[in-house]
């Protein structure tokens, strides 16, 4: 087990001697950061690989298992935790037992829980799962009856919950770099989009569905243009129809977030830029080569744009290296 971070831990058991897996997780993972009891198949090595994240007001659990049993008893109630828990299956098939009922999980599929009651879950193939767990009286506070949604399932194509999947999924991914105060907003989105899942009253939905899904959205566009910056047809259309919203609503988007389409996506292109020109293995590169890289059509542009936003032209970020190489490519360029 060891920190990626200051808050992600990941546990695997792929140093560990294969007879030595089973007790090795139960003890020192199981008990420890779950609370849980812990059988794997029989017939089947087992092998795990765990990722935990621990926020103020939400923990998250990303796992991958061989065919095993989790099942927290009353015995591990006594810690007091009063918490709801959300079980995502991501792959193969799994049931879930509480509450003298038993639900299958298939793929996408996800269901409620208490944390303060007994519960198993019992993964029947090879298969991944993401759990989150939040405090109780923080679903409460959205007038939810968190006994009426215990073991409800919510099928995968909800559209709360696939929001809710790709967001904690950024959060594992990329929580430990992110500054406290987003991370703080982050929960909230998360208990949020939770609460929209499980069904909020209808007082309460379009507040947390202004607060939360609009996040989540923001979210996927500024995902979504950093992963595309380079492209040069790039746009609020080609944008809003990857998230199946109007280009207008995409607009508002960044616009509510205090910032425009075209600033944020400028942004990452500069951004970009000046790590290259930082970068001595770019060195041989002209200005104008690297200005087109990121996404730049205009060279002028460019360099205004760069100056405004650094203080320094381009040449001045990295010194006279690539002077004749640029000198030729503007003259192509202008031709």
């Amino acid at each position: 087990m060891s920190g990626l971070n200051s808050q992600i831990v990941e546990f695997s058991t792929d140093r560990i001697a294969e007879h030595e897996r089973a007790a090795f997780w139960r003890e020192h993972y199981g008990q420890v950061m779950l609370r849980v009891d812990f059988e794997p198949a029989p017939d089947v090595a087992f092998k795990a690989h765990n990722r935990a994240l621990a926020l103020p007001g939400l923990q998250l659990f990303d796992a991958w298992a061989t065919p095993a049993r989790i099942s927290r008893s009353r015995r591990h109630l006594t810690d007091g935790a009063d918490t709801v828990l959300l079980a995502i299956n991501r792959e193969g098939t799994a049931f879930v037992e509480a509450a003298h009922q038993t639900q299958e999980l298939r793929e996408g599929d996800a269901v409620i829980l208490s944390g303060a009651e007994p519960c198993a879950f019992h993964r029947a193939s090879n298969g991944r799962s993401l759990t989150l767990r939040v405090p109780r009286v923080m679903i409460e506070a959205a007038d939810l009856s968190i006994e009426d949604a215990v073991m409800r399932p919510i099928p995968a194509g909800h559209g709360a919950l696939q929001l809710l999947d790709h967001y904690a999924g950024w959060l594992m991914s990329s929580g430990g770099a992110i500054d406290a105060q987003l991370l703080n907003l982050s929960v909230r989105h998360v208990q949020d989009l939770l609460a929209l899942a499980i069904g909020p009253s209808v007082d309460m939905a379009e507040t947390m569905r202004a607060r939360g899904l609009r996040a989540a959205r923001l979210k996927l566009a500024k995902s979504f243009l950093v992963a595309n910056s380079r492209r040069r047809d790039v746009s609020v259309s080609t944008l809003a129809a990857k998230l199946n919203v109007t280009p207008r609503y995409v607009q508002r988007l960044f616009e509510i977030d205090g910032t425009t389409f075209s600033a944020f996506l400028a942004g990452v292109r500069l951004a970009n830029a000046h790590r290259m020109l930082c970068d001595p293995a770019h060195g041989q590169l002209g200005i104008a080569s690297i200005a087109y890289d990121v996404g730049f059509g205009d060279l002028s542009h460019f360099n205004r744009s760069f100056r405004r936003q650094y203080g320094l032209t381009p040449r001045e970020v990295r010194g006279d290296r690539g002077q004749s190489q640029d000198v030729r490519l503007a003259g192509v360029t202008q031709t």
